[in-house]
């Protein structure tokens, strides 16, 4: 049987959308708090007793989230147009390589507000 862990995180982050209207909010320069989710699903390991170590899931993701935390995301490489949904393929993209349970990432850019990749059908 498997387990689902998931793990949150936040970033604070400027950005613009610079393929908006000029006239939308989007386009100009703002901040958000990201809250990040990543999760994991995999099998328990019998003898520690759990799938995936949050300490060590924390360490893996520190030098990923250094790269975006209280930085413009535009000036991140591959990065350029960052929205929810690019963001979230960002990170997947990056932490799958270490993290191989790693089953979706999911940015809030609001309270009110959440993308998923990749997405549940």
């Amino acid at each position: 049987m498997d387990f689902e862990l998931k793990q949150h995180f936040q970033i604070e982050s400027a950005r613009f959308l610079p393929h908006l209207p000029e006239s939308h909010p989007c386009r100009r320069l703002h901040g958000h708090s990201f809250k990040i989710i990543l999760t994991f699903v995999g099998k328990l390991d019998a003898k520690i007793g759990w799938v995936r170590d949050y300490h060590q899931i924390s360490e893996l993701m520190k030098p990923l989230l250094q790269q975006l935390d209280h930085q413009v995301l535009n000036e991140v490489k591959g990065l350029e147009n960052p929205t929810s949904e690019l963001l979230a393929l960002w990170i997947y993209d990056r932490a799958k390589t270490f993290l191989p349970e790693l089953k979706k990432v999911t940015i809030c850019e609001t309270p009110f507000t959440e993308c998923t990749y990749p997405a549940s059908v």
